[in-house]
């Protein structure tokens, strides 16, 4: 990585010889060259490097100590007016840029070497040969860095080292080896999305200072409502956080207890069982409680399960509940005309979490719940705060969001999924969808029968859930008794540890119930390809065969 007072810009070498005929002259040459248009930076690169092979990057090397040298420009003209002439980073600080007097070439000089560091992590991000995760224990991450905040301001050349190392230790959750969460993949419209939005800096809670992404807003959620199939797009919702998770925290949040939250059974691919749901309605009936919600689950986090709502939104019907459909992980589906059955009766709930920034790979966090009711959220949660939602403004308030909130503020979510839309497409969002459950139904059909592994339920899964155990060789001939599983269960997290330490893939792994600890894989990068699945195994093998 090239030090932060250069960038892309320096022409030495990396050792400073200076030596054409060193690799480092090569690399900053070709750093230089892609600055031109229209080919001709391929072209010298390959010039330089011959072949017009792409140069190797040198693995996962420490960041380069930042010089207090100037910043080399790349223009040609004279008097030079690049933005990096005579910008000496040890001799500046954040109060010599914007809006500081003459703050403009510091400014644009710094801003354009962070991108650097920037981009150069965004492409090490899909490159197979770099590490997952370069990972250290905390106690040496913190005896490593002082990371201690400080009453003196630092210089920003020691700002952008802060930017290296903390990406230098930061976790490639586009890398398309990290299968470890839901939200996985690192979409480039989405990301210049993110960066877009961190630029304007504003709030979604007036249309007066967001009217753009206020809008934006209105009409993505009246989509996204169309596609769960209320009529017409009607309803109402919002774009925050925290919009699922726990429903024991939720009751604890709302003052009704965690007792008040009633476990309904599951089938063994953790399906909610329809005629215990009803039976546990009719005893909180008669115990003198009145049940008001039942939250189903489209795509479980876990196994992936998608419970059957169309049975569940007949006893809501029944004895007239609310019906809450959590799709936070499985609502991607429904942009796939292949895969969308699985939340048939989804267009029945009266409510339902859908988190684009899981499945359709939008940058964290996008997180919608929407509500079948229109202006139920502003019925419920406004408390008019006249200094934000005067009612004599010159524009239609319907428009100024932020009451119908439980928070005031919220930050600006919705533009990251919307500029993905207009850039893939609902196809393209399909298209991602399919390849994921396909890469997921190609490892459980490699797994199934291979010798050593053994999946936790029978059957193809549902979504890109792909639950197993790996047996180690040492284990294959033991009985199944209590023995063989407390061994059993140390196995997923010691290969997970190794696999960490070698920075190799991340996959999840966890017990449930009465089952010890598994491998959960889970698939939602469209970067994955089967080549990436065969790794992955062979991986775990090579981790877990001593053990």
């Amino acid at each position: 990585m090239a030090s932060p007072g250069s960038g892309f810009w320096s022409f030495g070498s990396e050792d400073g010889s200076g030596d054409p005929e060193n690799p480092g002259t090569a690399r900053a040459w070709c750093q230089v060259a892609q600055k031109f248009t229209g080919g001709i930076g391929n072209k010298l690169c390959a010039l330089l490097y011959g072949d017009a092979e792409k140069p190797a990057e040198s693995g996962e090397s420490e960041p380069p100590r930042a010089t207090s040298r100037k910043a080399a420009c790349a223009c040609n003209q004279k008097p030079c007016s690049c933005p990096k002439a005579d910008v000496n980073y040890a001799f500046l600080h954040a109060t010599d840029l914007l809006p500081a007097c003459d703050g403009e070439r510091p400014t644009l000089a710094f801003l354009q070497d962070v991108m650097d560091i920037l981009l150069q992590y965004v492409v090490k991000s899909f490159d197979r040969s770099t590490k997952v995760i370069d990972f250290h224990y905390p106690n040496e991450l913190l005896q490593e860095y002082n990371w201690e905040l400080a009453d003196q301001p630092q210089n920003l050349e020691e700002i952008l080292m802060h930017c290296q190392t903390t990406l230098k230790y930061a976790i490639k959750t586009g890398h398309p080896r990290y299968f470890n969460q839901l939200s996985t993949g690192l979409d480039m419209v989405g990301l210049a999305a993110d960066w877009l939005t961190s630029t304007a800096n504003t709030n979604m809670f007036t249309y007066e200072i967001a009217p753009v992404f206020v809008l934006l807003e209105y009409v993505t959620l009246k989509k996204m409502r169309e596609i769960i199939g209320w009529p017409g797009g009607s309803g109402d919702g919002i774009f925050s956080p925290g919009s699922h998770f726990s429903l024991k925290k939720g009751a604890a949040a709302l003052g009704i207890g965690t007792d008040s939250v009633i476990l309904i059974k599951c089938d063994e691919r953790g399906k909610m069982i329809p005629s215990d749901l009803e039976r546990r309605i009719l005893e909180a009936k008669q115990k003198g409680f009145v049940p008001f919600l039942v939250s189903a689950t489209a795509g479980t986090t876990v196994y992936g399960a998608f419970d059957p709502l169309l049975a569940v939104a007949d006893i809501c019907k029944k004895y007239k509940i609310w019906m809450h459909v959590d799709a936070a992980w499985g609502g991607g589906l429904l942009m796939s005309q292949k895969h969308k059955w699985k939340l048939s009766g989804v267009e029945r709930a009266n409510s339902v979490t859908w988190n684009p920034h899981k499945m359709m790979g939008v940058p964290l966090q996008c997180s919608a719940l929407l509500v079948r009711e229109e202006g139920l959220m502003q019925s419920c949660n406004q408390m008019h705060a006249s200094y934000l939602f005067q009612q004599d403004k010159h524009y239609d308030l319907s428009y100024d969001t932020g009451d119908k909130a439980l928070q005031c503020g919220r930050h600006v979510d919705v533009f990251k999924l919307w500029l993905m839309w207009r850039a893939k497409g609902t196809t393209g969002f399909e298209a991602h969808i399919d390849k994921c459950l396909e890469l997921a139904e190609y490892l459980y059909n490699i797994i199934k029968n291979r010798e050593g592994y053994e999946m936790v339920f029978d059957g193809k899964p549902q979504h890109t859930n792909v639950c197993f155990w790996y047996v180690p060789p040492s284990l294959r001939v033991l009985e199944d008794n209590e023995e063989r599983m407390s061994r059993l269960s140390k196995v997923a997290p010691v290969i997970k540890a190794r696999m960490m330490e070698y920075g190799t893939t991340m996959v999840s792994y966890q017990p449930l119930g009465d089952k010890v600890n598994f491998f959960r894989m889970v698939i939602s990068n469209p970067a994955a390809t089967h080549q990436d699945i065969d790794f992955l195994i062979e991986e775990i093998e090579r981790l877990g065969q001593d053990l």
